[in-house]
């Protein structure tokens, strides 16, 4: 399938032997799902890093935070009748669920886009407390005047809801806690109030009733959001068949508010896509893609960590051009640009 993605020849920009373990004896098993923005003129990622702890034959080890902070190595035989582990992202034990790996958020800034290196300056962020024991993951940036709004997905026992965090400097943060409780995920906030609202897209999920579908909400403060309203839903037989979710901040064109999001079918194979929203009334679709502007087709998209991804939280636009950071098999960091003028042409 052609689509309208001009890959970077760059690609992948980022492996896993580009970031250094954050503690001794983890290591980076993936690069995932970058939140992107511009600081100090500067092209910005805030890079999801996944870790855990080299495996040995008959056990399975899985990290997590304990109460002081610290990461924890739990380890299972693998022949432990209570263990079933046939996910390589999720693993029981128990009853209870665990994730094999734990993420943090790394900084990473680039001069051409292309190149990006960290800076001592901007250190990793780390979840905090019990409600993010697992780790955080698949932030997304929003600006709005000077002020950076983090929204990610906080990962605990407990279940997976959206963290806040604010910040203008990106040295220090103010911690909003969960505004979103589980489950949830993939929240991208506009850039700009609406009739004096702040607006979100947001990911709630079920596993006994309804899907995975996006949602809208609205806020006077960015911490209480209510007037909640399905969006977008799955759709049988397509390749968003199993789920969607958004994708950045969405983008504000001439015709209304452009959102590229994420869908997969029932084989877990994702793929991005594009929705229009009224530019008074984002409740209001316009208009939504029927094939994907994006699917798997490099080598480093259809195989890693888990194959036949491409996943996106942010983007750079520079006038019709909006250039996307992805990440790719669950495992890589990618660049791709696209025409805004193309992407609308495929709206219906």
């Amino acid at each position: 399938m052609n689509d309208l993605a001009k890959r970077f020849p760059q690609n992948p920009l980022l492996l896993p032997k580009d970031i250094a373990p954050s503690t001794a004896g983890l290591q980076v098993i993936s690069l995932l799902n970058p939140g992107v923005f511009t600081f100090h003129d500067k092209t910005w990622l805030l890079v999801r890093v996944a870790e855990s702890i080299s495996q040995k034959e008959g056990v399975i080890y899985f990290p997590l935070l304990n109460a002081t902070g610290n990461t924890e190595i739990i380890e299972v035989p693998l022949n432990d009748p209570d263990l079933i582990a046939t996910d390589a992202r999720v693993i029981n034990y128990k009853g209870l669920d665990y994730l094999t790996t734990i993420s943090h958020l790394r900084l990473l800034s680039s001069d051409d886009g292309i190149h990006f290196s960290e800076d001592t300056e901007y250190p990793g962020l780390f979840g905090q407390g019990y409600l993010e024991r697992f780790g955080i993951e698949d932030c997304r940036v929003a600006q709005i005047g000077d002020t950076y709004y983090l929204t990610f997905t906080a990962v605990s026992d407990n279940g997976v809801g959206v963290g806040l965090w604010t910040t203008r400097d990106w040295r220090h943060f103010e911690n909003k806690g969960i505004i979103l409780s589980p489950h949830n995920k993939d929240c991208a906030i506009f850039e700009e109030k609406i009739r004096n609202m702040l607006y979100c897209l947001h990911r709630p999920s079920s596993k006994e009733i309804g899907g995975n579908y996006i949602w809208l909400a609205e806020s006077g403060d960015g911490t209480q959001w209510g007037n909640h309203q399905c969006l977008i839903k799955t759709r049988p037989g397509m390749w968003d068949s199993a789920r969607v979710g958004a994708g950045g901040a969405p983008v504000k064109t001439e015709r209304g508010w452009l959102e590229i999001y994420h869908g997969a079918n029932e084989a877990h194979q994702y793929c991005l896509g594009a929705f229009l929203m009224d530019l008074e009334n984002p409740s209001k679709i316009i208009a939504r893609t029927v094939d994907p502007i994006m699917a798997p087709a490099e080598p480093y998209e259809l195989s890693g960590f888990f194959g036949y991804v491409v996943f996106t939280n942010g983007h750079i636009l520079n006038g019709d051009q909006l250039t996307i950071y992805y990440g790719a098999a669950d495992e890589f960091v990618c660049g791709a640009t696209f025409s805004i003028k193309e992407i609308l042409e495929k709206l219906i």
